[in-house]
């Protein structure tokens, strides 16, 4: 079956109403014009006024003057209103017309387009949503091709190193020795510290990541995480510290998940803090939020980070200095997984820097 557009659709429908509308006119006006002008009549004839010899005449030319009068006022009333239907069909289906155009460009790749707005309210909040559709999409094929590049990147490191320790041991140019395997291990805990990584993240992102949400005591987490912490760091190192009430609420929270963000903190600041202090500071919050939550804060003296690169510390791969994390052997997830983990637990992490100064990560959860 042949499908009609739109745009003639829409105009044959104001067409059929049209037709509908001349043609009660009409057939009402034809019924009802002749009887009700005879009465006219006998109301003169009533008053005096001799009818008799002329009042065929009469109802003869007001018929005539009524069907002619009736007949250009369809043809006019009929032209003007076809014109005026054809026209605002066609501004009706514009936008959508540009819309199909829109999307074939999307489809082909090109994510940059954008739909004009519509003097249509309900034409211009559809093109509104589809923009913002394709902002978020366009934000989306971004950091697809950003995780593809990084993660290439990520892996191209750990696999030269091993091929190239490989091609040596073969072609014995380089002898086996035990610090050559042991950087092999090395290289290869990497990588598979690396695939953890991302697929803890993508469960995470995807709302697969299993969180048991119950009344956790945070502080003797905190007292056995900062104790091994503490153990790991050298004598002229960072001092780490707890800043903890002896008495504490209770939080709900997974307390798996939990020490896995707070290892990530710990961790990324015991790297980046050479001298100083690194303090695990916990307290309620204050503020009038509607639900009384827990903030526990890692605080460091180390390098601190740029203003510009605040915003994106929380995404996955990203390094204020990309070299840096070489030397480390970190993924660039870590911070990543962390924010996720807090929101699936409720709550929310932000940070505070200033280099040479240093950061304070922070992070709230609801109390039980």
């Amino acid at each position: 079956m042949t499908k009609i557009p739109l745009a003639s659709r829409l105009f044959f429908s104001h067409l059929l109403v049209m037709i509908v509308g001349v043609g009660s006119l009409v057939i009402i006006g034809k019924l009802s014009s002749r009887p009700l002008f005879v009465l006219h009549l006998q109301k003169l004839e009533g008053q005096g006024i001799t009818l008799r010899y002329t009042r065929t005449e009469v109802l003869d030319g007001f018929q005539i003057a009524w069907n002619r009068s009736t007949f250009w006022s369809v043809i006019v009333g009929a032209t003007a209103a076809g014109g005026l239907s054809y026209w605002v069909s066609q501004r009706i289906v514009q936008p959508l017309t540009q819309m199909r155009k829109v999307t074939q460009k999307f489809a082909a790749g090109q994510l940059d387009e954008r739909l004009p707005s519509s003097e249509i309210p309900e034409i211009n909040q559809l093109a509104n949503s589809f923009n913002r559709m394709a902002v978020s999409l366009e934000d989306v094929e971004h950091r697809r091709r950003e995780l593809v590049s990084d993660l290439t990147h990520e892996l191209r490191t750990p696999l030269t190193v091993l091929r190239g320790y490989l091609e040596e041991l073969a072609t014995e140019r380089l002898e086996a020795t035990p610090a050559v395997y042991q950087q092999l291990a090395k290289e290869t805990r990497r990588l598979e510290r690396l695939i953890n990584d991302l697929q803890e993240l993508s469960k995470a992102e995807a709302g697969y990541l299993p969180i048991k949400i119950e009344a956790v005591n945070l502080r003797p987490l905190l007292e056995s995480l900062v104790q091994k912490f503490a153990d790991q760091l050298l004598e002229d190192g960072p001092v780490l510290r707890l800043d903890c009430p002896s008495q504490l609420p209770n939080v709900l929270a997974d307390i798996d998940r939990l020490e896995q963000v707070l290892v990530n903190l710990l961790g990324n600041a015991v790297t980046y803090t050479k001298t100083g202090s690194i303090t695990v500071s916990v307290g309620k919050e204050s503020t009038g939020n509607p639900i009384p939550r827990l903030w526990i804060a890692v605080i460091d003296t180390g390098v601190g980070i740029a203003p510009q690169d605040l915003p994106h510390v929380f995404e996955r791969f990203w390094r204020a200095e990309k070299s840096r994390n070489q030397h480390n052997g970190g993924t660039g997830i870590g911070l990543a997984i962390s924010q996720r983990l807090v929101e699936l637990q409720g709550g929310k992490i932000e940070v505070e820097s200033q280099v040479g100064v240093g950061s304070t990560f922070r992070f709230y959860l609801p109390l039980a």
